[in-house]
């Protein structure tokens, strides 16, 4: 079986890395178990239903169409530093599984672990206004802060400041590339392409050597959307990219979010007017996004507590407490109490005090107890 589902795997490999060979017809040959058959014949293909042209194309790439006998490794991505992965593979993440017709291949380059990390895209106008520059960065830092991963498309203005903020967090970010792995699109952005594979990861679902044309961006504005549990919109005009990711978003049932704008900036006319006609929430921090996910503590928790338990470093640094945070630890060490006594004691803000709160579960500093008590650890 091992053998079988590593033959699959290279034949996906294989078929997806030739030029005109389409999703569907990729599904066809999973169809048809293709990878059974050693040799393969230009009526072979043809009657699996690929296209004359296709099946030509598959026959010119592999010599007396023997595609077994072709480098299984993926030698441009191996020689990039990459990996490739399919959905047959483990390591594929489950949220992109999930969408309709995920990359059959995907170039992979930097820390794996983050693919199964609970994240979030930011994404927004490569021309952001100082308010748009402020907002990305805040809300990046924030969502990296809490351990949730930030992925956004490495393009200039929102998504670079996106990655930036969120590199050196606790979370960390991914870059969805329209190029191939081995490519800087813009060229500007090699210095944060390149501390990306190194503390982050970059992917892409386009393979080495191909030039980059218009389609590939909303093909990566797709991912996305698909590695994300929700997006984010900064800003974007109404036809903007970003507002592609946010139906990607939509159709994917995943969660929109945007943060407002000033109604006279055209900056704002997207994101402004998805939460006019309710697309988005409206959101102006990360802690609006953990409360309306309530699920998300758990799984970012879950998450720090299995990379501690397997010995991957987590920067303590910035795991470490605010005087704020300090404070309320410091009344649960004395004894448990709940939120609305916590209120009362520390005078902190009610939304403000929540939002502490969630922090601190997810450090694993305090511990929410049945009955709403809080407890220190």
């Amino acid at each position: 079986m091992k053998l079988n589902n590593e033959l699959r795997r290279s034949m996906v490999v294989a078929f997806y890395e030739i030029p005109g060979i389409g999703w569907h017809s990729i599904k066809k040959a999973i169809e048809h178990q293709l990878w059974l058959k050693p040799i393969w014949t230009l009526e072979l293909l043809i009657g699996i239903g690929l296209k004359k042209d296709q099946a030509q194309a598959v026959m010119n790439r592999f010599a007396a169409g023997r595609w077994d006998l072709a480098d299984k490794s993926a030698p441009a991505a191996a020689r990039a530093g990459a990996v490739t992965l399919t959905p047959f593979d483990k390591e594929y993440p489950y949220n992109l599984r999930q969408i309709d017709q995920p990359p059959w291949v995907l170039y992979a380059k930097g820390n794996l672990d983050l693919l199964h990390a609970p994240s979030v895209a930011i994404v927004g106008t490569r021309v952001p206004t100082a308010y748009g520059r402020h907002s990305a960065r805040e809300m990046s830092k924030e969502l990296s802060d809490l351990g949730l991963t930030v992925v956004s498309g490495l393009a200039k203005g929102i998504d670079s400041l996106a990655h930036e903020a969120a590199l050196d967090g606790v979370g960390g970010t991914i870059a969805v590339l329209p190029t191939p792995i081995d490519t800087c699109y813009p060229s500007e952005n090699r210095s944060l392409f390149r501390a990306i594979a190194e503390k982050g990861l970059l992917v892409s679902e386009t393979p080495i050597g191909t030039t980059l044309h218009p389609g590939q961006f909303p093909q990566r504005n797709r991912i996305i959307a698909g590695l994300s549990v929700g997006t984010v919109v900064v800003e974007g005009a109404k036809r903007s990219g970003s507002l592609i990711t946010a139906k990607y978003a939509l159709d994917m049932s995943r969660e929109l979010f945007a943060i407002p704008g000033q109604i006279s900036s055209p900056k704002s006319e997207g994101p402004n007017d998805l939460i006019k006609k309710g697309s988005a929430k409206l959101i102006s921090c990360a802690t609006d996004i953990i409360e309306e996910l309530r699920w998300l503590p758990a799984a970012i928790e879950k998450r720090l507590r299995s990379k501690t338990d397997t010995g991957t470093a987590i920067d303590n640094s910035a795991l470490g407490l605010t005087a704020e945070e300090r404070q309320i630890v410091g009344f649960l060490q004395d004894q448990p109490l709940s939120i609305n006594e916590l209120h009362e004691l520390s005078a902190i803000p009610f939304g403000h005090l929540n939002a502490l709160l969630i922090n601190l579960c997810i450090k694993r500093k305090i511990e929410l107890q049945p009955g709403s008590i809080y407890i220190a650890l």
